[in-house]
């Protein structure tokens, strides 16, 4: 699509990035499956590995269904430029990178993915970085925690598991008034739901393996890049605001401005990490993402039906959906989340750790499974899978207790999904 009238998200979540292709007039967006690019010429090539063109030279860099795939979820984030990577997990590595050395710090979030804890508490020390864990509704912890080694602020829109709306506005005014980039993973609300970068984020990191894909097919992440941070305003972000040594002393923010740190991932972060997204996944996200809006306002309808339902059943002790009006996060939904407040929370069970196992086992239509955001509903206990390697007093913090299950609400009937948890829970609590 060309410069022009301001499309609507239904509208861009199927024509974004996307083209006819010039030698076949293929409507879809074809599986360009090469490692390859044949050069012009030797002044071509030269150009384009001294970062003087842009084009295409080798598939870990860049691949042409892949950059389709780039520049939709970019528009639709409203950035100016985003990266595809391999995984969800390689998304966050890419944000940090270009921002991180050792001895430096992130302040995030106690409300996160149990894998997400784990990189950031135990992996990302052999960088030599540090993760500093704060409550994220406490802004005060995280002004003290936030000191001259931070380079970042790290959390999530709705944290995984227990669907909690994070006040994005007051953290991006602690981390702008500290000079420092607000890193959001958007991956439970989807662009379509939230959109960080209107509240102030920095970076937007994402599971493609998720919602936007939203078919159980792919692993796939992706960083989109706001353009609205200056990198060059403090010494604190060298790699982007510095000579490189490995472009010739080429300054990324002074040559490409606002796409400084998409230009420095491309350059630096995919070739020296490799964490390459394959065409083929791109080609199921782009697929998936055509009907990202009419999954998301079925997800949510689903949610609150089935959420509301679940909060007057006697086995269950607690029900973490932000769209309640019981939730302490309800006000920040039409705020941050105004579209709905997604389709995943945790519920809590009076029968506690074996009650939950029990249940979970029960169910019918909904999958065991170690992911969130299909078509399909899915479940797990995170305390004994995802969160297991976690202290007992880490999974309370990032809400997934013992007696915890989360539930990830799919676009199935919602009669049907009420009456398999329904004969669940029975059998759990018998």
């Amino acid at each position: 699509m060309t410069d022009g009238p301001s499309y609507g998200f239904d509208t861009l979540q199927i024509h974004a990035g996307a083209r006819p292709d010039p030698a076949t007039g293929a409507r879809q967006t074809p599986i360009y499956q090469t490692t390859a690019y044949v050069f012009r010429d030797a002044e071509h090539a030269a150009a384009l590995f001294n970062l003087q063109e842009v084009g295409y030279i080798y598939s870990r860099l860049t691949n042409p269904t892949v950059a389709v795939l780039q520049e939709r979820v970019a528009t639709l984030e409203g950035g100016v430029g985003a990266v595809c990577c391999s995984s969800g997990h390689a998304a966050q590595i890419m944000a940090l990178f270009p921002l991180m050395s050792p001895g430096k710090n992130v302040v995030v979030s106690t409300r996160l993915y149990g894998g997400t804890v784990t990189q950031f508490s135990q992996t990302i020390k052999r960088f030599g970085w540090s993760a500093t864990f704060v409550d994220f509704d406490d802004t005060d912890a995280i002004r003290v925690a936030i000191n001259d080694d931070t380079r970042a602020v790290f959390c999530e829109s709705i944290a995984n598991p227990g669907g909690y709306i994070t006040d994005l506005d007051s953290i991006s005014a602690i981390s702008d008034a500290a000079g420092i980039p607000l890193i959001v993973d958007n991956t439970s609300a989807t662009p379509y739901l939230c959109r960080p970068i209107e509240h102030g984020a920095t970076l937007v990191v994402h599971s493609l393996t998720k919602y936007l894909t939203g078919n159980g097919t792919v692993t796939g992440g992706a960083v989109v890049d706001s353009g609205k941070f200056d990198w060059s305003a403090s010494d604190k972000f060298p790699s982007l605001s510095q000579p490189e040594p490995a472009y010739h002393g080429l300054k990324f923010h002074e040559t490409f401005g606002p796409l400084a740190f998409t230009f420095n991932s491309i350059a630096i972060g995919l070739r020296d990490l490799g964490m390459t997204l394959n065409p083929q996944a791109a080609h199921y996200t782009l697929m998936g993402i055509e009907t990202l809006s009419l999954r998301m306002e079925r997800h949510v309808q689903n949610a609150m039906k089935i959420a509301g339902w679940l909060e007057t059943h006697p086995a269950v002790a607690a029900v973490t959906y932000a769209g309640l009006k019981s939730s302490p996060y309800n006000d920040r939904v039409a705020r941050i989340c105004p579209k709905g407040a997604g389709g995943l929370f945790t519920i809590a069970l009076k029968g506690g750790y074996e009650s939950c196992v029990k249940f979970v086992e029960s169910l019918e239509i909904f999958s065991h499974v170690a992911n969130l955001g299909d078509t399909r509903s899915l479940v797990i206990h995170s305390a004994s899978t995802t969160h297991r390697q976690l202290t007992e007093a880490q999974q309370v913090a990032a809400g997934a207790a013992p007696n915890v299950v989360r539930i990830s609400i799919g676009i199935e009937d919602a009669a049907d999904l009420i009456a398999d948890l329904d004969q669940a829970l029975t059998k759990a609590n018998a």
